[in-house]
């Protein structure tokens, strides 16, 4: 099929616009998002970003975790910011999502920009649609099974 990755966490919180903390397995519910997250039911049900997007701020001398951009799936092996807007991904055994935004403005106050000048998430950030729910964990695999 298309291109693959592989998850490397899944990351909540309960509020928006905060660090999440990684949990051992999370939900996908359809056209609602990651249960239990803050962003879930909203126009970004589920946010991704690349481990290999976040190792540039770790090159700027932070130390930067999964969760810490505010993202719910972390991953690796997919550059996800260069797909197309309406691309599918098949995360773990079931669940679809579909992208429906690239890049986001940073919320005031960010912690990562105040400290290193620059953040990743408005231009290698990626917000996708719960499509078909299922179960996600860290060890999956994430696949391109649609350009849009």
């Amino acid at each position: 099929m298309g291109a693959r990755g592989t998850i490397v966490a899944v990351s909540i919180s309960t509020a928006r616009g905060e660090k999440k903390r990684p949990i051992p397995v999370g939900k996908l519910e359809p056209d609602h998002g990651l249960a239990g997250d803050g962003h879930a039911g909203s126009q970004r049900q589920v946010s991704l970003l690349a481990e290999e997007s976040i190792a540039e701020i770790r090159r700027l001398g932070l130390e930067v975790s999964p969760g810490e951009f505010a993202e719910n799936l972390t991953t690796e092996g997919l550059i996800l910011h260069l797909l197309p807007i309406g691309a599918r991904l098949r995360v773990g055994a079931k669940a679809v999502l579909e992208i429906t935004q690239i890049g986001k403005e940073c919320h005031t106050g960010c912690r990562i920009f105040e400290q290193v000048g620059t953040c990743v998430m408005p231009t290698q950030g990626v917000f996708a649609r719960v499509v078909r729910g299922g179960e996600v964990r860290a060890g999956d695999s994430i696949e391109v099974i649609g350009d849009g």
